[in-house]
Parts: structure tokens; C-alpha cells; sequence
């Protein structure tokens, strides 16, 4: 049975990498922001939050360095704000690497970019 087992993960696995690779290139940074923001889920019971994220992306998808929280509104104390905050950098996190274009490698790479999550999810 333990062999069947690492199969399936091994199977999952394989086919993560598959998908990953199949999906479509990312040709405009409004198809970067959907991208993105189809990763995010808001945490249960945020009320009208929000944060925006300042990151920066390589060619290759992926972050220069990891990203920071700017504008920050979340009712409730440091844990509640603290949990948003989390919350929208793994979702960014998750999304990770993009596939870019050509055309759009060549444009992010080291630029700065900002995105808004919200909650609810707008």
C-alpha cells in the first residue's frame, strides 16, 4: 500500500509541474493582476480590510526579495492585521512563478508594482 501512496503523490506532483508549464503565458499586466488575485482568499471574518503589497518581479516569474505591505486597513488588533497581511503574501506566494510573455519578461523585470487585496474579495 505504501508504494501505491507515493505513486499517487508522486503522480500529483508530476502533474502540478504539467499544468504549471501548459498554462498560457501572461501577456499584459492586467492578466498578471487576475492571476494573482485568483490566488487570494480572504481570511474568514475580515470585515472590509484591504492591504496593498509593493513587490518586484525577475524575468523568470518569481520575486526580487520578498514583498512588503504599504496602505494597510484591518479593523481589530495586531493579530487580526497581522493575519491579513499573511494572508496576502501567501496568496501571492501561491501564484508563484508566473509565466510572462516575452513581452512582458522584458518590461517587469526590477520595475516596482503595487496591488490592492480587499476584502470581501471584489
Amino acid at each position: 500500500m505504501k508504494g501505491v501512496a507515493k505513486l499517487v503523490v508522486a503522480g500529483v506532483i508530476l502533474a502540478g509541474f504539467v499544468y504549471a508549464s501548459n498554462a498560457a503565458p501572461l501577456d499584459t499586466m492586467d492578466e498578471v493582476g487576475d492571476a494573482i488575485q485568483a490566488c487570494w482568499t480572504p481570511p474568514a471574518d475580515a470585515g472590509n480590510a484591504s492591504v496593498t503589497l509593493i513587490f518586484s518581479f525577475k524575468r523568470d516569474g518569481t520575486l526580487i526579495g520578498p514583498a512588503r505591505p504599504t496602505a494597510i486597513k484591518v479593523d481589530g488588533d495586531a493579530k487580526a492585521r497581522k493575519a491579513f497581511v499573511d494572508a496576502a503574501t501567501a496568496a501571492l506566494q501561491k501564484c508563484l512563478p508566473l509565466s510572462f510573455s516575452p513581452k512582458v519578461a522584458q518590461g517587469v523585470a526590477g520595475n516596482v508594482f503595487t496591488l490592492q487585496f480587499a476584502s470581501p474579495k471584489q
